[in-house]
């Protein structure tokens, strides 16, 4: 069973990690659901995300998930709150009963340090220092953030910046300031990197008024 990591978070949320190496057979079997997506890959993912939210709440309602107007997904009367994120070969998810969630996972590729100032402004390149894994990093964390306020019309760098990075044994912990809110919302966020992937999700968020 590849299952990478399971743990309970900060604000009781709960979250894994999973490295899809079985059939497309194991995850139906499991689930129920059959999937008309075209790419295998991106199938795998669908029913890998609905198989691990299964795994961690046994009586998650896999068939009531649907898309609010902005496309985040969700149960009826948020029975439970949740987020699933997947790259390649890996699978992410949080659950709760009483709050949002938000969670990214990020395999690392070639390109970040020519991308990052599409996502990070300047003062936050200065935090993560041109080191690719930590870069991965900061894009997780944005869009953990992103997913956790669920509407569209985000840009990352103006709605999304990154006050503070700091690692503490092997978490990383930051902090967003999520500026589209009403009122604004300081968002903490931890963040785990090993050899394949750099992961984030949203930990607490605060109201956040500024004198």
């Amino acid at each position: 069973m590849p299952l990478y990591k399971e743990w309970t978070t900060p604000n009781d949320s709960l979250a894994a990690i999973w490295k899809i190496e079985e059939p497309e057979a194991f995850f139906t079997e499991r689930t129920g659901i059959t999937s008309d997506i075209k790419s295998e890959k991106r199938r795998l993912e669908f029913l890998a995300g609905r198989f691990l939210l299964k795994h961690l709440e046994e009586d998650f309602p896999l068939f009531h998930i649907h898309k609010d107007e902005h496309d985040k997904p969700r149960l009826h009367d948020n029975a439970y709150y949740f987020s699933i994120s997947h790259s390649w070969p890996y699978v992410a998810v949080e659950i709760s009963d009483e709050e949002e969630c938000g969670i990214d996972i990020q395999t690392f590729r070639p390109r970040m340090l020519e991308l990052q100032h599409k996502f990070l402004s300047e003062d936050e390149q200065g935090y993560f220092n041109n080191d690719e894994q930590l870069l991965a990093l900061a894009w997780c964390a944005k869009e953990a953030a992103y997913k956790w306020q669920g509407k569209r019309g985000v840009e990352f760098i103006d709605h999304l910046p990154i006050t503070y990075s700091q690692k503490i044994k092997s978490v990383y912990n930051m902090t967003i300031y999520l500026k589209l809110t009403d009122p604004p919302k300081m968002l903490a966020i931890e963040g785990i990197i090993n050899e394949e992937f750099a992961c984030a999700y949203v930990t607490d968020a605060q109201h956040w008024v500024i004198y």
